[in-house]
């Protein structure tokens, strides 16, 4: 797997971070290549053969393929809606003073 790369890569478990910087073209076409060398690898843990997938989590965000962020976000709103629901069935106190703290403490968190 090591063979014809340019690039820095670390290997765990199942995981293989490809990493280095790129400020040319040149090496934004070298990090592509070293990208398509590794996709063409099959993978297995023990017996199972792994399979691509279109996203990841890494260091608790999720990012497509793309690396777009756009389902970690619908992701934490989903989270904070669920959470802000459940403080509208459970306070019966509607006041400013009441409902504050409980969204800053238990909702804004989500979304920050």
């Amino acid at each position: 797997m090591d063979s014809g790369i340019e690039f820095t890569f670390s290997k765990f478990a199942q995981d293989t971070k490809l990493c280095g910087g790129v400020d040319t073209l040149e090496g934004r076409d070298a990090i592509q290549r070293d990208l398509d060398r590794l996709e063409r690898h099959n993978y297995r843990l023990g017996e199972e053969w792994t399979e691509s997938s279109p996203k990841e989590k890494d260091l608790g965000v999720l990012i497509d393929e793309k690396l777009n962020m756009s389902q970690q976000c619908a992701l934490a709103a989903q989270k904070a809606n669920r959470v802000l629901g459940c403080i509208k069935r459970g306070v019966t106190s509607r006041s400013r003073e009441g409902i504050l703290p409980l969204y800053s403490a238990l909702v804004r968190t989500h979304l920050e």
